[in-house]
């Protein structure tokens, strides 16, 4: 998030997709007083579909229909339709400009490997984005063994090794 914040505070960020949305502390952050301004827009998801809205922007699915967000606030201002005697909510796939992952080991050829929390959204985020760039605490020459690649280069524009953990 650091990073994130960085761009933010520079107004670089136009809209931010979450499934949580918190500042740290009593002050507002920047985020907070762009969105209070109206100068940076908010989309809050239930974690769930804000994965398959990733995982759909990568597999090229424009839209999907989820029962997760009936009956709430999440569901405000989106399409509703009843399949089989229940209501669903149109959600529509994310695909970004830009998207910032972190790994654990890239490669010359931009293949990574990746620890823990990094596997969550990193993968299905780099199918979904015009531009990735790739921060790893290690960057290699040599490449990575086919069996340990968890997301292959031809998604990783560009790999930025960050040092030690």
């Amino acid at each position: 998030l650091a990073k994130t914040q960085i761009l933010i505070e520079a107004k670089q960020v136009r809209k931010v997709i979450c499934s949580a949305a918190r500042g740290r502390g009593k002050d507002l952050s920047a985020f907070e007083e762009q969105w209070k301004a109206g100068t940076i827009e908010l989309e809050v998801l239930a974690q769930g579909t804000f994965a398959e809205r990733i995982r759909a922007g990568g597999a090229g699915i424009p839209a999907f229909y989820t029962p997760s967000a009936v009956g709430t606030d999440l569901a405000n201002g989106k399409e509703i339709r009843r399949f089989n005697g229940r209501d669903y909510v149109l959600e529509t796939a994310i695909e970004a400009d830009l998207t910032l992952i972190r790994g654990d080991i890239g490669d010359r050829f931009g293949n990574l490997t990746f620890r823990g929390s990094q596997a969550n959204f990193g993968p299905a985020m780099a199918t979904a984005a015009k531009l990735v760039i790739a921060e790893v605490f290690t960057a290699q020459e040599a490449p990575i063994a086919p069996d340990r690649v968890m997301l292959a280069g031809v998604f990783v524009d560009h790999v930025l090794a960050v040092g030690s953990r």
